[in-house]
């Protein structure tokens, strides 16, 4: 449904994902009549992609590929804790994530 809030499980603690919100619970603004096909989420777990979100039926809204410097890919819209002044906390890990990789690339120059 277009423009609804939602409440969005980490059901996998320990994810990237769960770590940046610090909570089992957010609630994120969905505007995507798409998802992820059910019949797809094995291939992906067979590829090493964790889903690390679901929506309140379960369905797939946050994926995250373990050991990579920052893959997490959502299907809703992280932006909008910025205009309302704040950081979202994805923002927040990417920014992280790059300045570690830059901190990890000067060290060995």
């Amino acid at each position: 449904m277009f423009g609804v809030l939602d409440p969005v499980a980490r059901n996998q603690p320990g994810t990237r994902a769960a770590t940046l919100y610090r909570a089992r619970r957010a609630t994120e603004p969905y505007y995507c009549n798409y998802g992820l096909n059910p019949s797809y989420e094995g291939h992906l777990a067979d590829a090493g992609v964790v889903v690390s979100g679901r929506g309140p039926g379960g369905e797939v809204r946050i994926i995250e590929l373990p050991g990579h410097p920052f893959f997490v890919a959502t299907l809703f819209v992280p932006c909008r804790q910025m205009v309302e002044g704040g950081t979202h906390p994805i923002y927040a890990g990417l920014v992280e994530a790059v300045r570690e990789r830059q901190q990890r690339s000067a060290a060995v120059q």
